[in-house]
């Protein structure tokens, strides 16, 4: 058997720099007086989860009451956080802070900070926002947050070309000359990001589509393309809840190769030792040394 690899795979520069960020601040706490949470899981990878754990690093409780908030450090995760809670935890942290070094720090991936931003600015000139992504997906959350006018969301998400064609035909009727735009989660599939903003200019074609997918999910997924034509069959290494890993995993099951998503390389199915030649592709929050575990197994 040969294994060849996704010249785009593992880490991406957001998620390393929140590991890295997550790291730094638990080294930070040198007397072990407090602990460093994550405000949910900082990234979505069992392995990288278990390691911060074993560095001192946890998801904070579902609610904070729960947490001593002079005894810990909070780390905003990679995919972003609703401002107004983030405005909340910074008035809390200032009542209550009696140590010197910070005790919130900021992991969020600079592309979703840029969208988050985006989605404010375009709010604040009065358009009516439509986001492409996952409706429980924690970055669109956040970007949710961002996209409110006094309290109230300007915001509708859509997952696919029919949700988006519903909603704009919804607002249609209700305000046909309203200025509308369309913005991505990062990590959302470029071909139906398309499709939906075609979906969306049947009702409004003066439409703004902002250009909010990540380079590095392109280059990610033009990346496996060019490896499924080169494979028999092909593994995509990575978590289960990571949206990015999942949306590879569809672009390996649209072509009609035997493919597989794991987490481990006890998960890679047994059949797969029956092709000549086997694709590797990861998420961005795939760890190399998961991407090396599954490539010697």
């Amino acid at each position: 058997m040969r294994v060849i690899r996704s010249k785009v795979l593992g880490f991406c520069m957001g998620v390393r720099r929140a590991v890295a960020a997550a790291v730094a601040e638990a080294s930070s706490e040198t007397d072990g007086s407090g602990r460093v949470y994550t405000l949910g899981p900082l990234i979505h990878n069992p392995r990288v989860l278990a390691d911060l754990e074993s560095r001192g690093i946890y998801p904070a409780p579902e609610t904070l009451t729960a947490v001593n908030l002079d005894d810990c450090s909070l780390i905003i995760r990679a995919h972003g956080i609703d401002p107004r809670f983030e405005e909340d935890l910074r008035n809390r942290v200032g009542r209550n802070s009696q140590r010197s070094f910070p005790r919130i720090v900021d992991a969020t991936c600079p592309k979703v900070k840029a969208s988050q931003l985006k989605a404010k600015e375009l709010a604040e000139k009065g358009c009516m926002l439509f986001l492409a992504g996952e409706a429980k997906h924690a970055e669109v959350a956040g970007i949710l947050g961002y996209a409110a006018l006094h309290g109230k969301t300007v915001c509708t998400v859509v997952s696919n070309s029919a949700e988006a064609q519903a909603a704009a035909k919804k607002l249609y009727e209700t305000g046909e000359d309203a200025k509308t735009a369309l913005l991505a989660q990062t990590t959302f599939s470029e071909e139906e990001y398309k499709t939906i903003g075609n979906a969306i200019k049947k009702y409004f074609p003066d439409l703004e589509i902002v250009d909010t997918i990540c380079a590095a999910t392109h280059d990610r997924q033009e990346a496996l393309r060019e490896l499924l034509e080169q494979v028999d069959a092909v593994i995509i290494a990575g978590g289960k809840d990571s949206a990015n890993t999942r949306r590879l995993f569809a672009i390996a099951q649209g072509s009609g190769k035997p493919c597989a998503l794991v987490e481990t390389a006890a998960e890679v199915p047994p059949s797969f030792r029956d092709f000549e030649i086997v694709g590797l592709c990861a998420g961005a929050s795939t760890p190399d040394s998961v991407i090396e575990e599954i490539e010697k197994f």
